[in-house]
């Protein structure tokens, strides 16, 4: 009886192989586009309407890249936020491009943990949309509304001053409290004489 044969070890190769998990199914911002809408390119396009039904299904979403989902989606962000149909570069419409990108992003990450590219693209446009947001919130308060209601974007406020407080930053920063007391203990006796001698001078005017 040969040992590679043995039971016990085809039980133990077998316990070691990899267990292949299921992916789990992530929810998308693009689920909710209905998949017989037709591409962006065709949508127009007069003639479509007399094709036969296997043409209309491969230029519909059923049969589109991500790429072009990405197009239709964020083309219908910009139409609940822009101004007039001719506005293409307004802060509104750059806050509505720069949100499908940042939630496509999101969802690559939650598949792609490690990608630290797209990690950093993902971080610099969520900096220009603060920015973006900032603005409209400092110039236009009703716009800025208006857009985080229709594009469900939560805005938190920054905070006033950040700064990461160590031991020599305390240390410092006693030593220049202290220093300041005393030099206002100094210059106490002078600022009382200076001060009498105003409000003599307030009392001889008034007289």
């Amino acid at each position: 009886f040969h040992q590679a044969c043995s039971p016990f070890i085809q039980t133990a190769r077998c316990y070691a192989r990899p267990v292949r998990r299921k992916r789990k199914d992530i929810p998308s911002h693009l689920d909710d586009l209905p998949p017989t809408m037709l591409k962006k390119d065709y949508a127009n396009v007069p003639v479509i309407n007399s094709v036969d039904d296997v043409v209309k299904r491969l230029l519909s979403l059923e049969m589109a890249s991500q790429k072009e989902k990405m197009k239709i989606k964020t083309q219908q962000l910009v139409e609940k936020v822009r101004r007039s149909p001719n506005d293409n570069g307004s802060f509104e419409v750059q806050v509505a491009i720069l949100t499908a990108k940042i939630r496509t992003y999101e969802e690559h990450f939650q598949r792609h943990p490690k990608d630290k590219r797209n990690r950093r693209c993902m971080l610099m446009a969520i900096d220009c949309r603060k920015k973006l947001l900032a603005y409209l919130r400092r110039v236009r308060y009703d716009t800025f509304e208006n857009t985080c209601k229709q594009l469900n974007i939560q805005y938190t406020l920054p905070p006033l001053h950040h700064r990461r407080i160590t031991k020599r930053w305390l240390v410092k920063k006693a030593f220049c409290r202290k220093v300041f007391e005393e030099v206002r203990k100094l210059k106490a006796p002078e600022r009382l004489k200076q001060r009498r001698e105003w409000q003599a001078r307030a009392r001889a005017a008034k007289e």
